[in-house]
């Protein structure tokens, strides 16, 4: 049994190893564009101050009253605010219902761009709160984006 156990270990952890070929990490963001200056050790203070920044002129919005089975879009403008280019890794809506689209090249610093977040409120009424989740290279790194308003129901 031990045997058996030492076998399976093995084999998890070798078929776990990075692969360090630079061949496979073509079409990829450098990694030089990612940095945490917080660690074990403490945080680096000038460091920090290199990162990117994703400032949002808002991070909430009111739909108001939409009927039920209506799409509508909102557009979250932010600027990086930081000394480093800004990358979002990835933008998730609370549920299938929030889609996000978010741009997929760098952000230079100083520059402006948008994260728009498209409800579809068919299936849905009443009041509806929903939310995006941004993972970013910035100095918060998450950032959330809020969505809001009355739905409708069919027929009404």
């Amino acid at each position: 049994m031990k045997r058996l156990l030492f076998i399976l270990t093995t084999v998890v952890l070798t078929s776990c190893a990075q692969n360090t070929d630079n061949k496979s990490n073509k079409g990829l963001l450098s990694t030089s564009l990612v940095s945490n200056p917080r660690s074990i050790a403490g945080t680096d203070t000038a460091k920090l101050n290199q990162l990117a920044s994703m400032d949002f002129t808002d991070t909430l919005h009111d739909f108001g009253t939409i009927h039920e089975g209506e799409s509508v879009t909102h557009d979250f403008t932010f600027k990086n605010n930081g000394r480093s280019p800004l990358v979002i890794s990835s933008a998730v809506g609370s549920c299938g219902c929030t889609v996000p689209d978010y741009p997929r090249d760098p952000i230079a610093p100083g520059k402006e761009a948008i994260v728009k977040v498209i409800f579809n409120s068919k299936g849905k009424s009443g009041h509806q709160e929903k939310s995006v989740t941004i993972s970013t290279n910035s100095k918060r790194g998450i950032h959330m984006l809020y969505i809001k308003g009355e739905v409708t129901p069919e027929g009404k």
